[in-house]
């Protein structure tokens, strides 16, 4: 029996703004969007004396270089993992076509690992602790994840499983005949606003002054978050399930995503850990107050 209600999904043009043959999709804006809210942000929290305890932190010049190294490092390890951990067969036998970003296919652990890559590198050619400069960055991160997953929801793509019961389910124009969760929406809340407060709550108790802390907490949050809404969201349809095949909300299915979040799991559980013991601590500080 058909829902009582089905909410319309709304006809928003994936192009925001058409200029002559020039195209801004909502995809393009919300990578921007996501880079310059979290770069104005990065810049006010570098400037509070109290975050950081002595620890080096970077100037408003070298957060703007930064930008750039994280941006390269976001779409290439974005692009790279979708290839490799996605549709790897397909780009297999059409290499050239791993090129071709401007048809679509972005992952978040892919450009999660790059942007990581990209900022250990800066920190170490700027003098940088490696491990403060990924805990300020991961205060941001949540911005981007937002606006990426309603960018999403606007393109109707990554949309969720059939919930034929669900009173507030979508009919997406390419999801078939069937009502499904919006998990686009659920991600942006999850991993986007509600991570974003708990970190921004972290970073006004401990500050910076314990390297690898905040980092921890948004690497596990943002697995926990991702786990949770992947049992809403359809697999991709070139992998599917990977154990398990069914498409209830709450009952079987193991996706790529939540394979893939297990590791950030255990990895921000151990850098929370390593980070409230003091062993991440440098030397030159590890003598003064706790936080």
């Amino acid at each position: 029996m058909p829902p009582l209600f089905v909410l319309p999904f709304p006809a928003i043009d994936p192009i925001a703004l058409e200029i002559g043959p020039l195209a801004i999709r909502w995809y393009a804006l919300a990578y921007i969007t996501g880079l310059v809210g979290g770069w104005w942000i990065a810049r006010r929290l570098a400037a509070i004396d109290a975050y950081w305890n002595g620890l080096k932190r970077p100037s408003p010049e070298e957060l703007d270089d930064l930008v750039v190294w994280v941006a390269l490092g976001v779409v290439l390890g974005g692009r790279i993992g979708y290839v490799l951990f996605y549709n790897f067969a397909a780009y297999a036998s059409r290499p050239w076509e791993a090129l071709a970003i401007w048809h679509g296919g972005m992952s978040f652990h892919g450009g999660f690992l790059g942007a990581v890559l990209a900022i250990v590198l800066f920190a170490r050619r700027r003098g940088f602790n490696p491990l403060s400069m990924l805990d300020l960055a991961a205060v941001v991160t949540p911005i981007g994840i937002f606006f990426g997953r309603i960018a999403n929801f606007i393109n109707g793509e990554l949309w969720g499983r059939p919930a034929p019961d669900f009173p507030l389910a979508f009919v997406f124009p390419h999801g078939g005949p069937l009502p499904r969760h919006p998990s686009q929406l659920y991600e942006a809340l999850a991993e986007g606003l509600i991570l974003f407060l708990v970190l921004v709550i972290s970073v006004r108790r401990f500050g910076f002054r314990r390297p690898g802390l905040i980092g921890g907490i948004f690497v596990l949050g943002y697995a926990l978050a991702r786990i949770v809404c992947e049992f809403f969201r359809e697999p991709d349809a070139q992998l599917g399930f990977l154990f398990g095949a069914s498409v209830d909300a709450l009952r079987g299915g193991i996706t790529m995503g939540m394979l893939l979040s297990i590791p950030m799991a255990l990895v921000g559980l151990c850098a929370i850990v390593l980070a409230l013991r003091g062993v991440t601590r440098p030397r030159a500080v590890a003598g003064q107050g706790a936080a």
